[in-house]
């Protein structure tokens, strides 16, 4: 394969080692039994590759179907498992982006990072089944979520964006659906101005809500037909509302999701929470870092309901930080520069 420039045109650099120890160097071969996941495993002009060299200071060459990893012996363990992972994601019809391909490596510093996925070891692997597609874990914190996913009653997911929250939590609603573990979804969020009064927004009320609760059908649209969602939705399968439109209900045989519950009040979530109903499973995703509650002095329902009900039988509780933003990985330098800010 030869040598090859880094991302940003550049000859990879040896890491010098560290003067006041010798590093141990190592090599290790790799062979795949899947000849045609080869070009998706290597990326276009092997930039799959060098985005592995460059992340763990190895050196990668290609021959064939094998692969020839040299540098410390630390980094080449686990740039094969970097490697063997991104196989295996391609092998169950999995997507190889440059963001998956990070969130992988970063995977490798976690103690449970094998099994995590291929479910080695007899262990079951971590993953969500939807008509359109397979999914599995991007970080560590988003494997235990997955599991609470499908443990817990009710679940609060806190941290920024970008991390999963929402989309895990409609690809799980969208799995029980399907498996008729539940008989609807209820998706939900406040409608909180942004800027603007919504009752100056044209239209009549649901096209003045709508794009508060876009994000929630993207991630629908990313796990079903489009055709199916919008039949399940005019059949009342699917039910995508305001928070405000929960009240007086109780919600039986039923998945639900809050999103954006930073921004309900303390009588919105105890509303909310108390709409539980049998069979039903409920998530409740939010960062309590961006409240936008008009007024500035009211306390967040969802910060109030985590100190209240963390550790209670049934509720499970998630945090995820900026290391889990698994989005383009800009959006993970984006939230590192705000958060260093203080903002």
């Amino acid at each position: 394969m030869g040598r090859r420039p880094t991302r940003a045109g550049q000859p990879r650099l040896s890491t010098p080692p560290h003067p006041q120890r010798e590093i141990r160097r190592a090599r290790a071969e790799m062979e795949f039994e899947n000849q045609s996941l080869l070009v998706p495993l290597f990326g276009q002009f092997d930039a799959n590759l060098v985005q592995v060299e460059n992340r763990l200071s190895v050196f990668i060459s290609a021959r064939g179907g094998k692969l020839l990893i040299e540098g410390p012996e630390d980094s080449v363990a686990r740039a094969r498992d970097v490697l063997q992972s991104m196989y295996d994601r391609l092998a169950m019809g999995q997507d190889l982006d440059e963001g998956a391909i990070e969130a992988i490596i970063a995977m490798t510093n976690e103690p449970t990072f094998d099994g995590m996925i291929s479910g080695k070891d007899d262990a079951p692997p971590i993953m969500i089944r939807t008509r359109r597609k397979t999914i599995v874990p991007r970080s560590a914190v988003q494997a235990q979520y997955m599991r609470s996913l499908s443990r817990d009653d009710i679940v609060f997911a806190l941290g920024p964006a970008g991390t999963g929250k929402t989309y895990l939590a409609v690809a799980q609603a969208v799995s029980q659906l399907i498996s008729g573990s539940v008989q609807r979804l209820i998706l939900s969020r406040p409608a909180v101005e942004a800027g603007e009064k919504i009752g100056f927004l044209p239209g009549d009320l649901k096209e003045k809500v709508d794009p508060f609760l876009r994000p929630l059908y993207d991630a629908l649209y990313d796990c079903m037909p489009p055709e199916q969602v919008e039949r399940h939705i005019e059949s009342g399968v699917i039910e995508i509302a305001p928070i405000a439109f929960m009240r007086g209900r109780t919600l039986a045989d039923a998945f639900v999701i809050l999103d954006e519950a930073q921004n309900t009040t303390r009588e919105q979530m105890k509303m909310f929470l108390t709409r539980f109903g049998q069979n039903s499973r409920m998530v409740i995703a939010g960062d309590p870092r961006q409240v936008d509650i008009p007024g500035g002095d009211r306390m967040s329902g969802l910060i109030d309901a985590v100190d209240k009900l963390e550790g209670v039988e049934g509720f499970g509780t998630i945090r995820f930080t900026r290391a889990d933003v698994v989005r383009h990985p800009i959006v993970g330098r984006i939230v590192d520069a705000y958060e260093g800010t203080g903002e």
